[in-house]
């Protein structure tokens, strides 16, 4: 009995330090009746504002993209994860599925994510742009700059400790630099509370498979992540 208080309280912790992170001001009810009531109300509430915003994603007609895709692809996971994978955009695969990295590149994701303790469902995949460009090409200005507001909108309601930017498109969003992937990988940028770690795109990896220092390169990044995270 008292590991089981033990664990319950430790859960409880968790999810009161949680709720301190995202601004919850009042978690109990003043009159102190039922403390899960307002806990799952602050909860419910991530949810709707984020289910809401994948739908407008999907009815998206902001840009040019919009008028060649088969399905847009707002994203996928834990809305309430500490971990953020943001890539550039989707493929062909994400395309027809609606669903982010489930091509070879997201296969190659999956397994470096399993490597680092979690699974798919204990993170949040995303992308820069939510439909794909034509012939999988780098989206342009216009397009990054259309989809903006709904990456921030994700991060901002996600509010992930630690976001691994996958290439120079996505580390771009969080700091624009003239550097290659080889100069800013393995270095930490903040963005605002939030550290970014920019990491080769599993899609290099796969056009580099005979490399096994690129490999090496990208899972010391996910080392330091797991550190920052208190995973290691």
């Amino acid at each position: 009995m008292a590991g089981k208080n033990k664990q319950l309280l430790r859960g409880l912790e968790q999810e009161l330090r949680f709720l301190t992170e995202i601004g919850a001001e009042f978690i109990f009810a003043p009159d102190g009746s039922d403390q899960a009531g307002p806990v799952l109300r602050v909860a419910a509430g991530k949810q709707e504002i984020l289910q809401a915003l994948e739908k407008r994603i999907l009815r998206c007609t902001l840009c040019p993209l919009s008028r060649g895709r088969t399905r847009a692809v707002p994203g996928e996971g834990n809305y309430s994860t500490a971990l953020m994978f943001v890539g550039e955009g989707p493929g062909a695969d994400e395309d027809i599925q609606g669903r982010p990295f489930v091509g070879r590149a997201g296969q190659l994701l999956t397994k470096i994510i399993a490597a680092m303790n979690f699974s798919r469902p204990d993170v949040y995949i995303t992308n820069i742009v939510k439909c794909r460009p034509p012939q999988n090409r780098t989206p342009v200005r216009e397009e990054i700059e259309k989809c903006r507001p709904y990456l921030l909108e994700q991060i901002e309601n996600i509010g992930p400790r630690v976001i691994v930017s996958l290439g120079k498109v996505a580390t771009d969003f969080f700091r624009p630099s003239a550097a290659g992937m080889s100069s800013l990988r393995g270095n930490f940028i903040e963005y605002g509370n939030i550290l970014v770690m920019p990491t080769f795109h599993p899609s290099y990896l796969i056009r580099n498979e005979g490399n096994k220092e690129i490999k090496k390169l990208v899972w010391q990044d996910m080392q330091k992540v797991m550190e920052a995270l208190g995973r290691k």
